[in-house]
């Protein structure tokens, strides 16, 4: 009986470990866990327990804590603005697109599972804007783009007859889009859902006079 001496050859396998994780996923967790406590009061251990990665994970897929921040921040405005520029979309009365726009804003702000979020700039950004040049600079791009979409829709609502001869767009977009910032504020300090709703009703009566 011959035995052999040949040695098997070992077998091979891919490099590295592949992603436990999904990118898009683990950014929304993380910005959940800024969101419920802030930038200041959020740690990389509480992104780590959100995400379920360890930092040296965290820091190959997203950077350090700022970089996470900055990403989840933009993904934030991303996912607002699709939301409210599909309540923009169509045909239909001023009074009716607002209150569809002000419902979008609404269904985030309430959108988590254990306390009420609010709005993820509002939240967390504001505060951190007048010494962040970045952060600062992402809030206020948002918040122009907010106001240029409201501003389009009430010059539209113009040339169709909705408002006044000679209304203010401008100036009313402004407004719109601060009502939305109030609910925002108002959603987080605890006022329920129907009211901040009615709430903005009033409001859309006023910018539709």
């Amino acid at each position: 009986m011959r035995i052999s001496t040949k040695k098997e050859q070992p077998v091979k396998r891919p490099r590295g470990r592949p992603r436990a994780y999904e990118p898009d996923v683990a950014l929304r967790q993380a910005a959940n866990a800024f969101w419920k406590a802030g930038y200041a009061g959020t740690s990389l251990d509480d992104i780590s327990a959100a995400t379920g990665m360890n930092r040296p994970s965290l820091r190959a897929a997203f950077g350090d804590k700022h970089d996470i921040y900055v990403k989840a921040l933009r993904d934030y405005w991303s996912r607002k603005f699709a939301a409210i520029h599909e309540a923009f979309a169509g045909d239909k009365a001023l009074g009716e697109t607002l209150m569809r726009v002000y419902d979008a804003a609404l269904s985030i702000y309430f959108s988590g599972d254990e306390q009420v979020l609010g709005c993820f700039v509002v939240a967390t950004a504001v505060t951190e804007a007048p010494g962040d040049a970045e952060i600062q600079d992402i809030v206020a791009e948002g918040f122009r783009k907010l106001d240029a979409d409201f501003e389009a829709r009430f010059k539209k609502a113009l040339q169709r007859g909705e408002l006044k001869p000679g209304a203010d767009t401008k100036a009313l977009a402004t407004l719109a889009s601060a009502t939305m910032q109030t609910l925002a504020i108002r959603a987080r300090s605890g006022t329920p859902r129907g009211e901040l709703r009615k709430l903005a009703q009033k409001a859309t009566n006023v910018l539709c006079s």
